[in-house]
């Protein structure tokens, strides 16, 4: 049987000292690694998956997006240590209320 696992086992969510709560690295994270889908792209909208709700913005972040069909992968661009979080550039955007 596989278990469930919304984070990888080098990962932890805690407070952040840019915005509320963060995504860390528990342990050294090799440059070029991808560590998960953080988005579904479905025809009835975009899902979120545990992974993508706790990465918050840097102007240098230590990570990017990769759109690989109809999902966003994380990737490091960068290596990261222990206790550094988890970063990418991103833009708010507000969601219209569909009416």
């Amino acid at each position: 049987m596989i278990e469930y696992r919304p984070l990888p086992d080098y990962l932890t969510i805690k407070d952040s000292d840019i915005d509320g709560l963060g995504l860390f690295a528990i342990e050294d994270i090799s440059k070029d690694t991808t560590i998960g889908v953080t988005h579904h792209f479905l025809w009835e909208g975009v899902v979120r998956t545990p992974l993508g709700g706790f990465i918050n913005h840097s102007n240098e972040p230590n990570c990017i997006l990769d759109r690989i069909i109809a999902e966003s992968h994380l990737r490091t661009t960068s290596n990261i240590k222990a206790g550094e979080e988890i970063t990418l550039s991103y833009e708010m955007y507000s969601v219209e209320e569909k009416s």
